[in-house]
């Protein structure tokens, strides 16, 4: 791959020129000038890349591959290399970091300006703000798309965005107006001379108020919001109505960060679960994770078998990921599943009846554009909100090392359930052969396991 990037980026050179210089112009024209803007972008980014060491992420691989259609796009005399583009720039926006993120904005600008009503330039664009936490010029991007769109079925994903972003700006608003409203409230009471403490946290409260801004990126909005509610509480208390409702609104606004609001906003009557509601569903409970084999299928079925009484004696029957032997029928108290390839959200619905479904993905995009296509109404009565979307490599949770390489699902709900910690018991059943954990997931069970017999696993955690 290394010498792949750096003849790539040789090429990239050649067409586009090096940065701060302008292309060499060729006979019988060339490229547009936006688009070999575009091509010396996408060049400091392989640069960048280059300069990091060895590649193992097989995103940022795609995106290379993606660059090196765009340079052969830009490189063919009469081909049109604007979809090239904006596929490079989706490509760098589904790589998830903040570099790919920029390099995404920055593309699709001279898409804009190359085609300035391409919807699809301008959907680009809003997305690549929106992950930069640009929510007020991400929401004029979606507008200027919607403006542009004609599909009315393929424009409420925007829609629905824009009310995200909207709605969490005005608790925003509301919250600095309550800030002010209670700030006069206090300047009218006779409270007395005020200490040298109360007019530092007054200072303190004023400052952070004159920082949040619907207008500021969004971890800069969350950091001051979270100072504003943090000062307020020391200074007032949790019994003080004002401090309520301004918990109440940060509450809200950290949750429309996380996710958005859908069509049916409680998916069908589900109820959107985070890690405390997962712990308290699971504490002091027995549960069992049932592979998805022929065998244990088999035995599960037949009546009166001793399988099915095992698994019947639980409390919780977790099953993972698409069910190809199980009955539809079976008892399925917890589904989890992974989302895997490059369009997880093409994939067969999850029609199967379930008490909660946990769905473990990564980009953030993905993960939620996966439950709103996916997702069946009614199918399920809690649905794993973002805090649970990738456990294994979440600094708030297992903080894994993202090389350790992909992890079964099934081995990411036990290090999830050890993490929580408050089941009764936790056993395997039927992971065995073609079900069989990986070796490094076999060790992590064999290190936790209390007593393996012919059916189960049975981890004892901590």
């Amino acid at each position: 791959m290394g010498q792949t990037l750096t003849g790539l980026l040789t090429s990239v050179r050649a067409i586009a020129g090096r940065p701060g210089t302008p292309a060499q112009s060729r006979p019988g024209g060339g490229p547009d000038q936006a688009l070999l803007a575009a091509l010396r972008l996408c060049g400091d980014h392989l640069s960048a890349l280059a300069a990091a060491g060895p590649l193992t992420d097989a995103r940022r691989t795609r995106l290379i591959a993606s660059i090196g259609a765009l340079t052969t796009a830009c490189s063919t005399p009469g081909a049109d290399a604007f979809d090239a583009l904006l596929r490079t720039g989706q490509q760098a926006l589904d790589s998830g970091g903040e570099a790919e993120a920029r390099l995404a904005l920055a593309l699709a600008d001279e898409a804009t300006a190359l085609r300035a009503r391409s919807k699809g330039a301008w959907r680009l664009r809003g997305n690549a703000l929106d992950a930069l936490g640009r929510g007020e010029e991400a929401i004029t991007a979606y507008e200027r798309h919607l403006a542009l769109q004609q599909n009315t079925a393929a424009s409420r994903d925007v829609e629905r965005r824009i009310a995200t972003l909207r709605a969490a700006g005005d608790r925003i608003d509301e919250a600095l107006t309550l800030f002010r409203a209670d700030t006069r409230a206090d300047t009218g009471a006779d409270k007395g001379a005020d200490t040298e403490a109360d007019t530092r946290a007054d200072t303190e409260a004023f400052g952070a108020a004159a920082r949040l801004s619907r207008r500021l990126p969004a971890a800069e909005a969350r950091a001051a919001f979270t100072g504003l509610v943090r000062l307020r509480t020391a200074e007032h208390g949790t019994g003080d109505p004002a401090v309520r409702r301004l918990a109440a609104l940060y509450a809200e606004h950290r949750r429309l960060s996380d996710r958005d609001p859908v069509a049916d906003p409680l998916l069908g009557g589900a109820e959107p679960i985070g890690v405390p509601g997962l712990r308290r569903l699971v504490a002091g409970r027995t549960v069992c994770l049932v592979a998805d084999t022929p065998r244990t299928a088999e035995q599960e079925q037949r009546p009166g078998s001793p399988l099915a009484a095992l698994i019947e004696g639980y409390d919780l029957v977790v099953r993972c990921d698409e069910a190809r032997h199980t009955a539809p029928a079976a008892r399925t108290d917890l589904h989890a599943c992974t989302l895997r390839g490059d369009t997880p959200w093409k994939g067969p619905r999850w029609d199967r009846r379930a008490g909660a479904r946990l769905v473990f993905g990564d980009p953030l995009p993905h993960w939620r554009l996966a439950l709103r296509s996916r997702l069946v109404p009614g199918a399920q009565d809690r649905v794993g909100d973002a805090t649970l979307r990738r456990p294994l490599h979440d600094p708030a949770l297992l903080r894994e090392e993202a090389g350790a390489g992909p992890a079964s699902t099934a081995y990411t709900v036990l290090r999830l359930l050890d993490f929580l910690g408050t089941p009764a018991r936790v056993d395997l059943i039927g992971f065995e052969g073609p079900a069989a954990l990986s070796p490094r997931e076999r060790e992590w069970v064999g290190t936790r396991a209390a007593n393996p017999d012919d059916t189960a696993v049975r981890i004892t955690l901590r």
